[in-house]
This record gives C-alpha cells, sequence and structure tokens, in this order.
C-alpha cells in the first residue's frame, strides 16, 4: 500500500473514520437546517448569531472537564454517551418541526437555541475524545497521516452535510431533513461500537485534581509553537467567518434560496477536501509555519473577496478558496498536536484545542451577527477579513517559532 494510505492498514482506523464521517455528516446538516429555520422564523443577522453563542457557552464549560474524563476514562465509552446525548437533540428538533408540537409557535427560535446548547454540551466531550482516541487506534508512526484523512474526512462530512440539508429542505422539507440528520448520527453510534474497547492511559505519577484540568492549559502555553498556531487560529476564526451570514447572503445578496444556501454551505469544505488530498500526497514539512502564515492571510483576503462578490458562481469558487487555505492551518496544527502531546494527556489538550478553535467558531458565528447588526452585512465581513490579515502580521512578528516552524523536527 502506498505511503499516502499507510493509516488504513488498521482495519479500525476504516470505523474511526466512518464514525467520525456520519456524526459530522449528521451535524453538518443539523446546524445548516438550524441555521436557515431560524433565519425563516427571525430574519435577523443577530438571531443567527446567537446559534453559534447558544452551542460556545456549554462547550467553554464543558471542555476542561471533558478533556480530564477523557484522559481517566474509556474514551470509547464517552464517544458512545455524547452521542446519544447528540441524538437526542436531534430528535427534539425533529419532533418541534414534525407539527406535533406547538414550541416554535409559542417561543419562537428560544426552544432551539435550547437545543444547540445540549449539542454544545455534546461536542464538548466527543471532540477532545476523537482526537484523543485516534493515537490508541493507529501506531506512532501513522499519526500524521491519520491525522491529515482524519482531517480530510471531517471536510467530506462538512461538504455532504450542508449540501445534502440544503437540497432537501428544498426538494422534501425540513421534518425529512431532521430525520436524516438523526438516521446518520444513529449510524455513527453504531460503527464506534465496532471498535475494540481501549481501556485507560495509564499514568506515571498522579496530580490533584484541580492541577490535572489545568495540565492541558499548561501544556499548550509552555509550548510555543503551539500556542502560536492556536492562537492564530482562535482570531482567524473569531473575525474572518461569514458562515454564519450565508443564509441571509443567499437570500438578499445572491437570491439563490435554500439549494444554493447549501452549496454555499458546502463550498469551503470542498476547497479542503481538494486541499487535504494534497498534503496528504505533499505534506506540510520545512517551510511549514511560513506555509501556515501565507494560507490564514489568504483565507482573510477571501472573506473580502466574497464579501463584494454578487455572482453566485463567483462566491463558491471564493468560499472553495477560503477552506483550502484554512485547511492548511486544520493539517498542520492537528499534526503538530498529535506528535507533541504525551498519551495521558490527550484528552486535556484536545480540550483546549476545541476550546480555542472549535467555540471560536461558534463566538465568530455570534460575533459575525453583531457586526452584521451594527456595521450592515457586506462592510462586518470586509472587516472581518481585514482583521485576520492583521493578525497574521502580529503572529508572524511576535511568533518567530511558529514562523521558522519544520515539520520533521517534531517527529
Amino acid at each position: 500500500m502506498s505511503k499516502p494510505f499507510s493509516a488504513f492498514r488498521e482495519k479500525e482506523f476504516i470505523f474511526y473514520l466512518l464514525a467520525r464521517f456520519t456524526y459530522i455528516l449528521g451535524a453538518q446538516m443539523q446546524y445548516t437546517i438550524v441555521g436557515w429555520q431560524v433565519k425563516e422564523l427571525t430574519n435577523d443577522p443577530l438571531s443567527l448569531g446567537l446559534i453559534g453563542l447558544a452551542e460556545a457557552i456549554p462547550f467553554i464549560c464543558i471542555a476542561p472537564f471533558a478533556g480530564h474524563i477523557a484522559d481517566m476514562f474509556d474514551r470509547k465509552k464517552i464517544i458512545l454517551l455524547a452521542t446519544l446525548f447528540f441524538m437526542s437533540a436531534t430528535g427534539l428538533l425533529l419532533w418541534f418541526s414534525s407539527g406535533h408540537s406547538h414550541a416554535l409557535e409559542n417561543f419562537g427560535a428560544l426552544p432551539i437555541y435550547g437545543v444547540i446548547f445540549m449539542t454544545g454540551i455534546a461536542r464538548g466531550f466527543t471532540g477532545p475524545t476523537y482526537f484523543a482516541i485516534l493515537p490508541q487506534i493507529v501506531p506512532r508512526e501513522q499519526i500524521p497521516n491519520a491525522a491529515t484523512w482524519s482531517s480530510t474526512t471531517f471536510h467530506i462530512a462538512a461538504v455532504a452535510g450542508p449540501a445534502m440539508a440544503g437540497l432537501i429542505l428544498g426538494f422534501i422539507g425540513i421534518k425529512f431533513s431532521y430525520s436524516s440528520s438523526l438516521t446518520l448520527i444513529s449510524c455513527s453510534l453504531i460503527f464506534i461500537l465496532l471498535i475494540k474497547k481501549k481501556g485507560v492511559v495509564k499514568k506515571s505519577y498522579t496530580e490533584p485534581f484541580f492541577r490535572s484540568l489545568s495540565a492541558g492549559m499548561r501544556f499548550v502555553f509552555q509550548n510555543k509553537i503551539v500556542f502560536g498556531a492556536l492562537s492564530l487560529d482562535l482570531f482567524a476564526v473569531l473575525f474572518g467567518g461569514a458562515t454564519a451570514l450565508l443564509p441571509i447572503f443567499a437570500t438578499d445578496i445572491l437570491q439563490v434560496g435554500s439549494q444554493g444556501f447549501g452549496l454555499l454551505r458546502a463550498a469551503p469544505a470542498f476547497g479542503a477536501i481538494v486541499m487535504a488530498g494534497i498534503l496528504a500526497w505533499f505534506p506540510a514539512q520545512k517551510n511549514a509555519g511560513r506555509t501556515l502564515l501565507l494560507a490564514v492571510a489568504m483565507f482573510g483576503v477571501c472573506m473580502i473577496c466574497f464579501a463584494v462578490s454578487k455572482n453566485f458562481y463567483l462566491s463558491l469558487f471564493i468560499l472553495a478558496l477560503s477552506g483550502a487555505f484554512d485547511n492548511v492551518s486544520v493539517v498542520v496544527r492537528q499534526i503538530v498536536l498529535q506528535l507533541t502531546t504525551p498519551d495521558d494527556m490527550r484528552g486535556r489538550v484536545a480540550a483546549v484545542n476545541g476550546i480555542f478553535i472549535g467555540s471560536s467558531n461558534e463566538i465568530g458565528a455570534f460575533e459575525s451577527g453583531v457586526a452584521a447588526k451594527l456595521m450592515g452585512l457586506i462592510p462586518s465581513v470586509i472587516f472581518g477579513g481585514c482583521m485576520t490579515i492583521g493578525i497574521v502580521g502580529l503572529t508572524a512578528k511576535f511568533s518567530p517559532k511558529l514562523r521558522k516552524l519544520d515539520m520533521k523536527a517534531i517527529h
């Protein structure tokens, strides 16, 4: 088997990818449907931003504890329980939209925000635990390849999920959309069950509870390369994300309806898939730091170009480019974290990574909603893209270790 596919020698890695793929596919469908549903209920950019805030708050609160739990207990069981909890949240959204409940009629978007709060809790557990369990499935020498394909799987699901949701919404309806999401997450549960029990990684020492809880944060702050990469992504995503505003771009600017919205939502991940394939064959090595900084800067440029585009196909292309550039950062960060993190700390470090990156997507959605409310839709996205470029310049100046990053030096 050729080197780019070496991780697939492990059968359980395939189950891992299938579990992650179906979970993310179902979740991305759900997020897309929720965004469209809230837009239909409120037609307010701030309401769309509040979706991100509703998920970010529980995620940030639960992630440090979830990371600690992932290092203390069986990681497979944690993923199973969190997936079941996510399934129950999706079931509630289906019930709200089925006509048997009057929750949306009586309370507007408030019940949806409550369910998204639940999914934030579930994601607080699944994010760190999926990261932490990977080295228990593949040997260390296959981690870079496995991390690249894990990222590819994420982005394939992120392409298909919004596109499927948009098409099903447009041609069949919201109930079938939520039913499809629930079915996919159920499949994820089955694939996780096919992975053998991994047990708990043994520690060579013990720590008091609160010191153990903060170990992931201490590790990140002490590792200048990791901290630089996470900080760069945090602020770039915080200011540069226009995804939360895509329902309004689809209807008011580009006038393409729910089907077009699904394609717009999928375009960044399509670009990320292409980039992930390139990185699998030609991994970032000697000039990884410079490549990373350039890619994030180009992501900011893409956001500015998207804001001023009035053509649907040009907007699709720009969003695909933004996803390709963004995925360079994703893959580099994943590999650095996997190779530098001790086995018995993976859950806690992944939790910190999730707080820096995962929650920044949701908080970035809130920031985008507030900025659009205050500045207007197009100026707010231009502002975000400019801020992203400025942050790259500051990172390049104040984080020389990241700028000079050589991936071969940490293998």
